[in-house]
């Protein structure tokens, strides 16, 4: 078998095939090729007289050894396609997942009203900028804490055109509340330290600590405190989305019914799992 396969191909399966899935090492092989040797991907399965130059040998073997070390791809392309877009993506910053671009997708087919949205912990700004370009005439702020994340989000704001208003918040911090939304959404860190056991290392090595993890005494610490938020800065009738962690769902839905929100609906995602909230003010 190995004989049909062009060398390209069974160089990157070699190095990484103790490592990662089959499915992933297609994946990534793919993205190897057509990202960053800019070779096409089906073409190796056709003409196997393709050779890398000596440059392009240096690229891969490179890549490799940072895939070895379990860097993600995302990071390493320093890209990520997210709901039809191309994001800048880097370290400092969590690597949007399928699961959140099913949370925008319901937003935008359901909240068609909307006018003012606030996403607090943009991270990348994918949510944000998304609901931006999606929901027409839509007035879009993004809040994020960390530095890095607010320089990452602005570049792709600027270079998706965005026109998000992005601001520096510390929502555990006390702070000026002077404006209005419909609808406030936030993906905040939910998993808790005792979940770590069971998390990938190129998860654990590589993306930012202060976007996954909580304590595990507190695990809603960071929804209790938007969800109070939205108390004040929702308008009547305005509404809250979450990202969940799926452990979590119920205890969650019965917190906000606790602070006063109404039609606290669970939905589930593609793996019908617990993964989102909507509640109304």
């Amino acid at each position: 078998m190995k004989n049909n396969i062009h060398p390209i191909l069974a160089q990157i399966i070699e190095c990484l095939n103790e490592l990662y899935p089959p499915e992933e090492i297609k994946s990534i092989s793919k993205i190897i090729c057509e990202d960053l040797l800019g070779i096409d991907y089906l073409s190796l399965y056709i003409d196997k007289d393709i050779i890398l130059s000596d440059k392009q040998k240096q690229e891969l073997n490179s890549i490799l050894d940072r895939l070895q070390r379990f860097e993600p791809i995302q990071y390493i392309v320093e890209k990520v396609e997210f709901y039809g877009r191309t994001f800048f993506i880097a370290p400092g910053v969590l690597i949007p997942r399928t699961e959140t671009e099913h949370l925008v997708d319901i937003i935008v087919k359901k909240e068609t009203n909307a006018k003012r949205i606030l996403d607090i912990g943009t991270g990348s700004g994918c949510i944000g900028i998304t609901l931006a370009k999606e929901m027409a005439n839509s007035y879009v702020e993004a809040w994020d804490v960390s530095d890095r994340a607010l320089q990452i989000a602005k570049k792709n704001n600027l270079d998706l055109n965005g026109g998000v208003k992005i601001k520096r918040k510390d929502i555990l911090k006390d702070f000026l509340l002077d404006s209005s939304f419909d609808l406030i959404v936030s993906n905040p860190p939910y998993v808790t330290i005792k979940e770590r056991e069971g998390m990938d290392p190129n998860v654990l090595d590589w993306e930012p600590s202060l976007a996954l993890f909580v304590p595990d005494e507190s695990p809603l610490m960071f929804y209790k405190r938007i969800a109070e938020i939205g108390m004040e800065l929702l308008d009547p009738d305005g509404v809250l989305y979450f990202e969940i962690n799926s452990l979590f769902g119920q205890q969650l839905v019965e917190l906000l019914e606790r602070l006063g929100y109404a039609e606290v609906e669970l939905k589930q995602d593609f793996f019908q799992r617990d993964r989102f909230i909507r509640a109304r003010k």
